[in-house]
């Protein structure tokens, strides 16, 4: 069986790269040790995840390692080597206020976990495809700086604005504040892309914008319509920071963009970038989010607005998917925002 390492597996996309791929009778070696929980507490845990997938995959052999250890993980590479027919690197630290709290931890998992695994690839398995989960933190509070003009629930462009239709890859990722994790994220971006483009691996970036499905463990500091709705069904306090709850969030669900990776192992380029995520087709301000909520479970959320927003954090960004689209023209988006919150509503 040809053979799929999935870092981050018991997270939100990685999870469901493991249910695709298991379903397609590829071998799927995830490797995770739960640092979520370490990062976040036991709202972060994936551990149920770990049990679920386990239970219901077959092919799926999961490894309790950490990507900061090259040499257990060159153990896997190894023991494997040309069997490898992709890797699929989620696994992060993937919070602003964490990674500003402790940024050794930070940029050593986002960073150099990175530097690791690009390495083995070259080593033991060059020829396989590397899809990197980036983010579009990269380009720091860059996006900050449009014309945008404030209405009753949220911030919007005008529609003569010539990104109306998302933010594309064009725009810089220089002279602005990035937030530490969005540093650290950076540093694995332009190395994943330095491995195509110098060294000639296959290496995809994803820079998504919020990616969201029922696998997601929401936390406070991470994945906010996940844990919006969890606070919401417990009837508990949630705090919106800064932008007066109308900042605005593209939704990707994690279905919709493991078929993104799908399309991309097919046909594999070098060295390139896609900013992917809900686009006009699904996106929300936090505002519109906790409407929609409470209009589906008939539950009144209890709010609390703190004026001051976290460092580095989009007052509007969504994504412009032409790009991927153009290069992957089979491409469909399956999932709205307002399909997405029904089922973390219902599958809580």
């Amino acid at each position: 069986m040809a053979i799929v390492i999935i870092t981050g597996s018991s997270g939100l996309v990685g999870s469901e790269a493991v249910n695709f791929f298991s379903k397609k009778n590829y071998k799927v070696i995830g490797i995770d040790n739960n640092l979520r929980k370490f990062f976040f507490g036991n709202d972060g845990s994936t551990s149920w995840i770990k049990k679920k997938i386990i239970k219901e995959n077959k092919n799926y052999n999961h490894l309790n390692i950490d990507i900061r250890n090259y040499n257990n993980l060159e153990k896997i590479f190894k023991r494997y080597k040309k069997d490898i027919s992709l890797i699929i690197h989620c696994a992060a630290q993937p919070s602003h206020d964490y990674g500003k709290n402790y940024p050794l931890i930070d940029f050593n998992v986002n960073a150099l976990g990175t530097l690791n695994l690009l390495e083995l690839t070259k080593k033991y398995t060059p020829n396989s495809p590397f899809i990197f989960m980036s983010t579009n933190k990269v380009y720091g509070d860059n996006p900050n700086r449009l014309q945008l003009k404030e209405l009753k629930k949220r911030y919007e462009l005008s529609k003569k604005d010539k990104l109306y239709n998302g933010i594309n890859e064009t725009l810089s990722v220089d002279d602005c504040t990035h937030s530490f994790f969005g540093v650290s994220k950076t540093y694995a971006d332009l190395i994943v892309q330095e491995y195509g483009k110098n060294v000639g691996l296959k290496t995809v970036c994803f820079r998504a914008g919020c990616i969201t499905g029922p696998n997601h463990s929401g936390a406070k500091l991470h994945g906010f319509l996940s844990y919006l709705v969890k606070q919401s069904l417990n009837k508990k306090e949630y705090t919106i920071l800064g932008y007066k709850g109308k900042q605005v969030r593209d939704n990707l669900h994690s279905h919709d963009l493991i078929n993104c990776f799908w399309e991309y192992y097919k046909k594999p380029k070098r060295g390139v970038v896609y900013n992917i995520g809900g686009g006009r087709y699904s996106n929300c301000s936090i505002l519109e989010a906790i409407s929609e909520i409470e209009q589906i479970s008939k539950i009144k959320i209890k709010k609390n607005i703190v004026k001051e927003n976290r460092v580095g954090d989009h007052i509007w960004y969504i994504s412009d998917n032409k790009k991927f689209k153009k290069d992957y023209p089979n491409w469909k988006q399956k999932y709205n925002t307002k399909k997405i919150i029904r089922e973390l509503i219902f599958n809580s």
